[in-house]
């Protein structure tokens, strides 16, 4: 579950420390189901401010990998905005890797706009004694030293933990890759009761027999890291999600504007067994 635009929310994708996971921590992670969504985009809503007309788009995400072997994610956003005097296509590829038990994530984040590359972010990141350290190699390559912080898979397993406990509001610090991947964001996660989805949840019947079991709604809202003391989150995503880690019924809100994202088709992989 879940970057400006999905990565950022931790899936949804998202979708997820800078010390080891317990042992609780990864067999709660062997929980997480491999799979591929794909999301059907469009606008809910947009100030003058925004500057946008239309926007439609479509979100696909694929989780694989095991608690032994790492995660790796591959997400790719693409949308057609209508600002009233052109359309222009935006499109942001993402892959990322997360090993959980040694604490080392890698991520790549290209952004096109009309097919023409607008930037590259791309680099490692790794818990250590102090915090997580990040060697970058692009756009430039250099090293920055960052607050520990949990990587999105860990965040996201720490989301379904609590959950599960019925614990309903709660922080985090989390760094992700996103933006320049330089920062850590801070996090704040509501978690609704688990509930069962009704007739008027069109993206449920999508999720195959998955549509019937109970999900939780849950809402994250990111912040900058930083003294500002600015209270206003800059992106806040909504989304229905399952134990095994799948979300459907997403709201993505950026300030200005503010997309939903219905479930389109969902192919669940089988599980990597651990060697």
């Amino acid at each position: 579950m879940f970057r400006k635009g999905f990565g950022r929310a931790s899936l949804g994708s998202a979708c997820l420390a800078a010390m080891m996971v317990s042992g609780a921590g990864t067999a709660s992670a062997s929980v997480l189901v491999p799979h591929r969504a794909v999301y059907d985009l469009e606008l809910k809503d947009a100030s003058d401010r925004s500057g946008i007309s239309g926007m439609y788009g479509r979100m696909v995400y694929e989780f694989n990998g095991s608690a032994c072997e790492g995660y790796t994610v591959s997400f790719r956003f693409v949308t057609q905005v209508n600002t009233g005097e052109e359309t222009r296509m935006t499109d942001q590829q993402t892959t990322t890797y997360e090993d959980m038990k040694s604490g080392n994530f890698r991520f790549l984040t290209r952004s096109f706009t009309d097919e023409k590359l607008d930037k590259e972010v791309r680099g490692t990141a790794h818990d250590d004694k102090t915090g997580v350290k990040v060697e970058l190699t692009a756009p430039d390559k250099r090293e920055v030293e960052l607050a520990a912080s949990r990587f999105p898979t860990e965040h996201m397993v720490e989301v379904i933990d609590r959950a599960k406990k019925g614990e309903s509001l709660f922080e985090a610090r989390i760094f992700d890759g996103s933006d320049s991947g330089d920062k850590t964001l801070i996090t704040s996660t509501f978690v609704g009761k688990s509930r069962k989805p009704t007739a008027d949840e069109p993206d449920a019947g999508k999720a195959g027999k998955l549509g019937t079991e109970n999900y939780w709604p849950v809402t994250i809202s990111y912040f900058n890291d930083d003294k500002s003391g600015d209270a206003l989150p800059i992106y806040r995503m909504s989304f229905k999600l399952y134990e095994n880690g799948i979300t459907r019924d997403l709201t993505m809100d950026y300030g200005d504007f503010v997309l939903s994202g219905k479930l389109a088709d969902l192919e669940v992989f089988k599980p990597e067994e651990c060697k």
